[in-house]
């Protein structure tokens, strides 16, 4: 069982030895950034934050840890959105962060893969692909911070994965430190490999629960020859969906992303972010932000975009489209749809929800659960949004305008209750790509079978026995 008193300061001490005493983070102001998450749900405390520089200290601390019955809290960019990478509030859990583990071991342009540590930053792996003129297609709004060890433990998606598929889909293979301090190399670059159970899938989207990644191999693509972005106006989300089936039936898998965007939040960018301005002239009730990736050149992708929303508008189906001119117009496009999340901090309180339902039921989704939380707090504003081309909306609330922000979000779990009972009427999932950590481990009873929970835990105990792995945590 995990020990639930803080360690002692002869064990502190023991852990600040293996790294060293400037990787061992006890001061609370150089703590201070290792301890909450960018939504401030969560302010946790710890007696160390101990940043290793290989992964043999890795493997140091979590024998130490196994022996001691420590709990450990992995750590890699700390851009989760669910609580599962901050300490609680006992201050017995100690941080283990890997951002120091930040090297590109190996390119190979020929066999498409590249072998990284778990702290390099999405971004680098995007740029090192780049350079030898490959594609990482993994993309979200925090891919300047977040870092690989965290994407591939939260299973992350993005906006990439209506033609790349979730992190899953990325990964050949992994390297992994286990509760024991035992190193697991299934650094494997195969892409077919059926020798026995494939055991990093149970490591990508645990979570941190069942060990520590350290390094991955990861899949590159051939980089596409033209991209054609557009940003569309229409009037509902019924819309949307005929639109996606028209798109895909015209480019197939050259579709790379298909974005649906509420006006509301799109005002919140206008008003927020410096320098956004309005795509178009007239404002409309909802936008989708569709990309069109060809291996052939522009006028293809060009061509093949341009007929398509002709056709769509002669169907009635849009008001109006902007393609983007140059590639700085594209990014500007995407820009909106990446500010989305962040602006609503300036609105005041925000209930977010990461959900998905099925294409065709995401009209009717929006429709019910709008009205249902309008019903519970008048006045509170949707800015619903994401990723309609899989199926995977973000369904944030702001509060009333004027409202306190305390008081709403101690309804928090109140309006959650009610979107999630509309999520499962539909047969959805009430967490897409952000994961369950802390914030919605209480519900995983509500939406999962009593013997798949048992199969999970058994997992849990056949890698953790003595549960020192981020403890509380999905399960």
């Amino acid at each position: 069982m995990t020990s639930r008193k803080p360690p002692s300061p002869e064990l502190i001490g023991r852990f600040a030895a293996i790294v060293g005493d400037r990787y061992a983070l006890t001061d609370p102001d150089t703590q201070a950034p290792f301890l909450t998450e960018w939504r401030r749900l969560y302010h946790g405390r710890t007696p160390i934050v101990l940043r290793p520089g290989s992964v043999a200290e890795v493997a140091e601390i979590l024998k130490l840890a196994s022996e001691s019955g420590t709990s450990v809290v992995p750590q890699s960019g700390n851009t989760g959105l669910v609580g599962a990478q901050v300490p609680d509030e006992s201050g017995s859990e100690i941080v283990v962060s890997v951002s120091r583990l930040d090297a590109i071991r190996a390119v190979d342009p020929q066999g498409f893969t590249m072998t990284v540590e778990a702290g390099v930053i999405l971004e680098r792996v995007q740029q090192a692909a780049d350079e030898v003129d490959r594609l990482f297609p993994l993309s979200l709004a925090a891919e300047g911070s977040c870092e690989i060890g965290g994407n591939i433990s939260t299973n992350a998606g993005g906006t990439g994965v209506l033609a790349y598929g979730n992190t899953r889909d990325l990964v050949l293979g992994l390297e992994v430190v286990l509760p024991t301090g035992e190193i697991w190399n299934g650094l494997r670059r195969l892409r077919k490999d059926n020798t026995g159970y494939d055991l990093k899938h149970l490591f990508i989207g645990a979570e941190g629960t069942l060990g520590i990644v350290t390094a991955a191999v990861l899949k590159l693509f051939p980089k596409p020859a033209a991209r054609e972005v557009a940003i569309v106006g229409l009037a509902r989300p019924e819309d949307a969906v005929a639109l996606f089936d028209r798109v895909k039936k015209a480019a197939g898998n050259s579709v790379v992303a298909f974005e649906l965007m509420a006006r509301r939040g799109l005002e919140f960018v206008l008003t927020h972010v410096d320098g956004a301005r309005d795509p178009m002239a007239e404002p409309h009730p909802w936008y989708v932000l569709v990309e069109i990736a060809s291996g052939h050149g522009r006028d293809e992708a060009r061509g093949l975009i341009e007929e398509t929303l002709g056709e769509a508008f002669e169907a009635g189906l849009i008001s109006d489209a902007a393609v983007a001119e140059s590639l700085d117009q594209a990014a500007d496009f995407w820009h909106l749809r990446h500010m989305l999340s962040e602006v609503q901090l300036h609105e005041g309180g925000s209930i977010k929800h990461d959900i998905a339902v099925p294409i065709a039921a995401i009209p009717a989704f929006l429709d019910e659960a709008n009205a249902a939380v309008e019903k519970l707090i008048p006045g509170c504003r949707p800015v619903p949004f994401g990723h309609l081309g899989d199926g995977n909306l973000h369904y944030n609330i702001s509060q009333p305008e004027g409202a306190d922000k305390e008081e709403y979000l101690a309804r928090w779990d109140d309006m959650s209750a009610v979107v999630h009972e509309i999520v499962r009427a539909h047969d959805g999932s009430i967490s897409a790509e952000h994961g369950i950590g802390r914030l919605k481990r209480h519900l995983m009873d509500t939406v999962r079978d009593p013997l798949e929970l048992d199969l999970m835990r058994r997992v849990k105990r056949s890698f953790d026995p003595n549960g020192i792995m981020n403890p509380g945590r999905v399960l």
